[in-house]
């Protein structure tokens, strides 16, 4: 992905865009792991109870369970001689005393083991301990060293923070007040819209507990941060050194009498809900005992209290008495692990947990497959754009300005009929040449469309005006023009006769007159081929050539659904209607692209006198499983127009209907992640809707509709569709009501919006218009020029920034 040329937001959005997709599939994978174990340690203790149901617990007695020194006394000696560092006594009946074992100098940490509280019996170790040791190492080390692993893992959680950051940069909604756009996830969509509203939304839930684990992980993985939070809290702690400890001595494995100490305990607390006791390890050491209340919240809630063993207390430190801050620091553990006021708090974090493997593997989706449509775009775009031959000097140019993409297909065609001739050639797009690159070609063949009244397409502008003010020598230069247009307008194949007059008057020479053609006129077409015949192309090429442009058959359709958008409207009636293919399965088409529809029934079909074919913007995409339409029944002087009144009030549901598909490539989608601009206005919105349809299924987001119509009451058209996408944080919507109280039209809106209009342009935006040429969309190009200048507008065009579908 190149850089953007737009202004600094756009430059910023770009730079974070690289920022968390490079540290999604760097840090996210080993993240990915981090999130699963921290998962998985969050019911340690309930999945080591379904495990062992006898060594975690015993059944309950009669008999009062042991006391701590009872219980030490019965053990004696352990059978492999490990000392008992600390002993974990639940006052839950049955529940087996644990112990924690300390492990001699060098060793690796020995696993604990249980006892039966009744009788002090030893009941081994836990199955499944020692592979929750190993998940503990990997979530807090990733099986490294302990040193390099907590900085590892403190790197890792701020590659975390630096993905949350980003993330709700890059998915900021325009209404981030409304919850649903944070929140909504609609589970009806499917492929990379679903993957990328799970992905954001997702995130978004798990955004508190994310946060609350990123800056505790970064507090226990850097001394430096660590040292900064504690003296905030109050709290002075020593820094980490490596412990020796004293060597044992035979006399230190005999546990002293610890009755009087206990008892002294019970005194001061008879109350408890679970008690850690380490044992003296000599007989002038005292017994510390730590215990936590009845009603503690959480498990680091410790007091803790050292009795001589002749009963007297030499320390009482309770957690209530201790100050603020170091209560608070208390409370990390537990709320990073989730252990905090109960099972609600737990399940949530281990949910947070488990959705960062989730979010890496829709995050590694979502990126192969913007990298497979990059690679597909790259492939289309070679494909629309070969270079073929070794020097211009030797070589034909076939050049093309297409509207619809007819007469990109015939440049196409007509090149691949002089490459199987043996003749080399370039092929370009009027778009992508400077005027004064024609001087170094020999020969060229121009094969252009002309838009609306003797205009050159969208893209090719540029060209025209550059060319019409350029001063050129063509004079080895040898032409000819197929020049495409609809006879329905006064200047028929109009900019293909002013770019063979400008040619002429430049010097260059045409070596066959101008070849009008019309879609209705198949014959200009096979001429146009066998003209190729000077250059060696074949009698079967010319023939495959031509027969690859017939138009498409018609076909017969069934109007299956007819539903009237606008109810009480003071507009005319709009229709959306809903067609299958009478026969067969349903044809795929681009988004964008348009039907071509006979105001008759199917049974006309193959008749001499056919009523002229009109065209709509299809305004489905093929995975709706249908072919949509949005007609308004136009109503003139003379009543009913033919085509629209034929299929919203004279043709039957179920009835029949003729039409054949018509490609619009000229009105394309855009199948990448640069923001897209949609602006029209009454059933201009059918093409609109199509392509919106067809960057939702993506899973592209950066979409703003501007969409007018009279009233808000009976004119909000396709409301619920539009609502989702907006909840789901895929499309930004402005209507605009030109029959409200201090209305106006679309045109007159974008101008109140020119600084946020600028904004998406300088990000990238790809605009597209769909509506009347003397109206709406008229009214926009022209905002556009005052914006932009005319040269900048055409810059947009031959970028493909500014496609239309106008009428």
């Amino acid at each position: 992905m190149g850089r953007p040329a737009g202004g600094g937001a756009a430059l910023l959005r770009w730079s974070l865009f690289q920022l968390h997709w490079l540290i999604g599939i760097t840090a996210g994978s080993l993240l990915m792991l981090i999130g699963l174990s921290g998962g998985m340690m969050s019911f340690e203790d309930e999945i080591l109870d379904a495990l062992n149901p006898a060594v975690r617990s015993v059944p309950v007695q009669a008999s009062a369970m042991l006391t701590p020194p009872q219980l030490l006394a019965a053990l004696g000696p352990l059978p492999g001689g490990e000392r008992i560092a600390t002993a974990i006594f639940s006052a839950e009946p049955g529940r087996s005393v644990q112990l924690l074992l300390q492990a001699p100098p060098g060793a690796s940490k020995l696993l604990p083991l249980y006892a039966d509280p009744y009788t002090g019996r030893l009941l081994g170790e836990a199955r499944g301990q020692a592979f929750f040791e190993w998940v503990e190492r990997l979530h807090r080390f990733l099986l490294l060293p302990r040193e390099p692993g907590r900085v590892v893992a403190g790197l890792l959680s701020t590659c975390l923070l630096l993905l949350i950051a980003s993330g709700i940069y890059l998915r900021w909604p325009r209404r981030a007040g409304d919850w649903r756009s944070w929140l909504g996830f609609n589970p009806r969509l499917k492929g990379r819209p679903f993957l990328w509203s799970l992905h954001a939304v997702l995130a978004t839930w798990a955004l508190p507990a994310w946060l609350l684990l990123t800056g505790t992980g970064i507090y226990w993985s850097f001394d430096a941060v660590r040292s900064t939070v504690d003296g905030w809290a109050g709290v002075e702690r020593a820094p980490r050194m490596k412990k020796d400890k004293p060597p044992r001595t035979e006399a230190s494995d005999a546990l002293p009498d610890m009755s009087m100490a206990w008892q002294r305990f019970v005194d001061i607390a008879p109350a408890w809900r679970e008690l850690r006791v380490r044992p003296p390890e000599t007989a002038g050491a005292g017994l510390e005992i730590l215990w936590l209340l009845p009603d503690a919240a959480h498990e680091r809630q410790r007091n803790r209290m050292l009795i001589a063993l002749d009963g007297k207390l030499k320390k009482d430190e309770r957690f209530a008495a201790q100050s603020s801050g170091k209560r608070a620091l208390a409370a990390i553990y537990p709320l990073h692990m989730g252990r905090y006021s109960g099972w609600p708090v737990r399940v949530f974090m281990m949910l947070a947990a488990l959705a960062l493997p989730v979010l890496g593997v829709t995050g590694w989706l979502l990126y192969l497959s913007r990298r497979r449509s990059a690679r597909e775009a790259a492939r289309q775009r070679a494909l629309l754009n070969p270079a073929v031959g070794p020097d211009a000097a030797e070589s034909i140019l076939v050049a093309w300005a297409s509207q619809t993409g007819r007469a990109e297909s015939l440049a196409l065609r007509t090149a691949a009929a002089l490459q199987a001739a043996g003749r080399a050639v370039v092929l370009r797009p009027l778009a992508g040449l400077q005027p004064a690159e024609l001087a170094g070609y020999p020969q060229a063949l121009f094969v252009v469309s002309t838009f609306g009244e003797g205009e050159a397409p969208d893209a090719a502008r540029g060209f025209a005006r550059a060319l019409g003010v350029a001063e050129l020598e063509l004079d080895r230069l040898r032409f000819a023009v197929l020049a495409l247009g609809n006879r329905q307008y006064r200047q028929f194949c109009g900019f293909g006769h002013s770019l063979q007059s400008t040619l002429q008057r430049f010097g260059a020479q045409a070596w066959q007159p101008l070849t009008p053609a019309c879609d209705t006129e198949p014959a200009a077409v096979e001429h146009w081929f066998s003209g190729l015949g000077r250059f060696g192309v074949r009698a079967e090429s010319l023939a495959s050539g031509v027969s690859a442009d017939t138009a498409p058959a018609w076909a017969r359709w069934r109007l299956v659904q007819r539903t009237l958008l606008n109810p009480g409207s003071s507009g005319s009636p709009l229709f959306e209607l809903s067609l299958v293919p009478a026969q067969g399965s349903l044809p795929r088409w681009t988004p964008g692209a348009l039907v071509e529809v006979l105001p008759c029934p199917s049974s006309c079909i193959g008749a001499p006198d056919l009523p002229a074919a009109r065209s709509y913007s299809i305004a489905s995409i093929p995975e709706d499983g249908r072919l949509q339409l949005i007609v308004r029944r136009h109503q003139h002087a003379a009543g009913i127009g033919l085509a629209s009144g034929f299929l919203t009030l004279a043709c039957p549901l179920d009835g029949e209907v003729a039409l054949r598909l018509k490609p619009n490539p000229g009105f394309s989608p855009c199948d990448d992640e640069r923001p897209c601009l949609f602006i029209g206005n009454g059933s201009g919105l059918a093409g609109l809707r199509g392509l919106l349809r067809e960057r939702v299924r993506r899973g592209l987001g950066r979409n703003w509709l501007v969409f007018g119509e009279r009233h808000r009451a009976s004119d909000s058209l396709c409301e619920a569709e539009f609502g989702a996408w907006t909840q789901a944080g895929l499309l930004e919507i402005d209507r605009v009501f030109s029959r409200e109280p201090g209305g106006a039209h679309v045109q007159d809106f974008l101008r109140g919006e020119s600084a946020r209009l600028m904004c998406w342009l300088d990000a990238g935006a790809v605009i597209h218009v769909c509506g009347s040429l003397q109206g709406m969309a008229g009214g926009v190009e022209a905002l556009l020029e005052s914006l932009l200048g005319r040269e900048g507008l055409e810059a947009l065009s031959a970028q493909g920034r500014y496609r239309r579908d106008v009428y």
